[in-house]
């Protein structure tokens, strides 16, 4: 993350830097943004992704449900029969109740872990079919800097310079089968 993080620090200065030192043969620099947020959430492929990642968290959020019930119904039943309890049975109880808890620390953990590997998986696999339609974009029109918009910082850019529409919809031609 912080690699990441330097990576585009890096990449935006440099950026400035190129547009602020004269150039010597005064040809000017063509600059294009896109929105990798838009792609996910408009493009077919980025819609299926996102229902794919939704109804992975939902079944997470139930298994960690299925896990709290059973903790509160053992807890309650701790709480309603302590009195009537043995010594041994009400130990065993709390072990049990500790084990359930464990049990969903650890099931919260794994998920969150594997989430997180299918959510950059997703993605990346997407980021790598969009960058040569992006590319091949570029050198139709002879941009020469394309700047995410959702990760590049960019505080302006005139809307004529924005091509995600344009990437979004050659990134859904390019998802139909072939006949």
């Amino acid at each position: 993350m912080v690699k990441s993080y330097r990576n585009k620090v890096l990449f935006v200065v440099l950026l400035n830097a190129a547009l602020i030192t004269p150039s010597f043969s005064q040809q000017s620099i063509k600059v294009a943004v896109f929105n990798s947020q838009k792609i996910f959430e408009t493009s077919e492929e980025g819609k299926k992704t996102v229902a794919q990642l939704r109804d992975k968290d939902q079944k997470i959020r139930a298994e960690l449900a299925a896990l709290d019930k059973q903790a509160q119904d053992l807890e309650t039943k701790i709480n309603t029969q302590r009195l009537t309890l043995t010594q041994e049975a009400y130990e065993q109880m709390l072990g049990d109740l500790d084990k359930i808890r464990t049990k969903r620390k650890r099931a919260e953990e794994d998920s969150t872990n594997d989430f997180q590997q299918l959510r950059m998986r997703l993605s990346n696999r997407i980021i790598a079919e969009v960058m040569p339609i992006i590319e091949a974009l570029a050198k139709e029109r002879e941009i020469d800097v394309v700047l995410d918009l959702t990760v590049s910082g960019v505080v302006y850019f005139h809307p004529q310079s924005d091509i995600t529409d344009e990437v979004i919809k050659r990134y859904d031609a390019s998802r139909i089968p072939k006949k």
